[in-house]
């Protein structure tokens, strides 16, 4: 075991106390199903085996007319398509030298202290990496991606005055557009604060509230919008349209827009000793390898130069494609997607 700041270090405890920490925003995706976690893909895709892209079967509902049943009609049955989804892990590593955490590690609790500010530091690594990947498909190009992109994807940012910002129809309309009578999936929507303001304005979001041992209610930072869980979030994608005003995406979420696993790193926490760099210093790293994998999206590592996809990488459109059957005739079906888009002035 190795030491920082005179204490002794061991990674697979400090792991744990890391693994502890609430993560409130990753919690609420698993709650809400928009994150549907597939342990049994980990030892497909574990580091023992130098696993880093794979594909894994899929299959399509049954469907067709029913025939009548009278004793003379023949019973015909239809085929179902088998389609199959490749995906990658994302692998993140990060590393602190001892005088970030010199405040902390002079306190009382060190392991409680720092496993905090890491826990907090790979939430925000794991929103930045689902952001990229919503980012990339929704570039996809060609006949079928571009169902999807479209039907998915409610602009109203052209419209005139008050109407291209969000109101009390909009979402509604945008999940009955992506994904006609299942609109009722959806159940989880990010947005930038301008979007939210907006809609508190208009009495549109209630805030969730929790109620403390003291019998105190208060408001918590999650509200509603139609039902669904609102987390509002300014790194949500807010640019300048050609008119110069900013054009906000909003992205929603139903039950299992993501397949998502920890495949975990062979070492994930460790620390050096370096007694000669500036008189010496100590160095906490921290590797991780997970998969957020789109539901009926292809992740096709076209434009992929290493063995993990760099953010700009997962944003690129390239890297995505609808899921097709085994011999590549057919497509998923979009409106199986439960991932949509909202595109307004606020």
């Amino acid at each position: 075991m190795s030491n920082f700041n005179a204490k002794v270090f061991n990674g697979e405890v400090f792991g744990k106390y890391v693994n502890q920490i609430p993560n409130l925003k990753r919690n609420e995706l698993v709650h809400s199903g928009a994150l549907r976690p597939r342990a049994e893909l980990k030892d497909m895709f574990s580091e023992q085996s130098g696993g880093f892209y794979g594909t894994v079967p899929m299959f399509a509902t049954i469907g067709g007319e029913a025939l009548n049943y009278d004793g003379s009609t023949d019973i015909t049955a239809n085929e179902t398509s088998t389609f199959s989804q490749s995906m990658v892990v994302v692998g993140r590593a990060k590393a602190w030298v001892e005088n970030d955490f010199s405040a902390d590690v002079a306190g009382a609790d060190f392991m409680d202290n720092v496993a905090v500010q890491v826990a907090q530091y790979w939430d925000e690594v794991d929103q930045k990496t689902i952001l990229a990947i919503l980012k990339g498909i929704f570039a996809m190009t060609g006949d079928e991606n571009g169902k999807f992109v479209d039907g998915h994807t409610l602009d109203i940012t052209a419209e005139a005055g008050e109407d291209a910002k969000v109101a009390a129809t909009t979402l509604n309309t945008a999940i009955q557009k992506a994904c006609g009578d299942n609109k009722d999936k959806f159940s989880l929507v990010f947005m930038h604060s301008a979007v939210a303001t907006n809609l508190e304005n208009l009495n549109l979001i209630d805030r969730l509230k929790y109620t403390d041992e003291n019998g105190i209610q208060r408001d918590l930072t999650l509200g509603t919008w139609c039902g669904r869980t609102v987390f509002i979030d300014d790194t949500m994608p807010a640019v300048a349209g050609d008119d110069g005003e900013i054009c906000y995406t909003t992205y929603i979420l139903g039950d299992g827009a993501f397949d998502y696993v920890d495949v975990g790193a062979s070492v994930p926490y460790a620390m050096d000793r370096d007694e000669a760099k500036n008189g010496g210093r100590t160095t906490l790293y921290s590797r991780q390898r997970k998969i957020f994998a789109p539901y009926g999206i292809n992740f096709t590592k076209a434009a992929m130069a290493t063995l993990s996809p760099t953010d700009a990488e997962l944003e690129s459109a390239d890297n995505w494609e609808i899921v097709k059957n085994a011999d590549g005739t057919a497509a998923l079906d979009h409106k199986a997607i439960p991932i949509a888009r909202i595109i307004s002035r606020g």
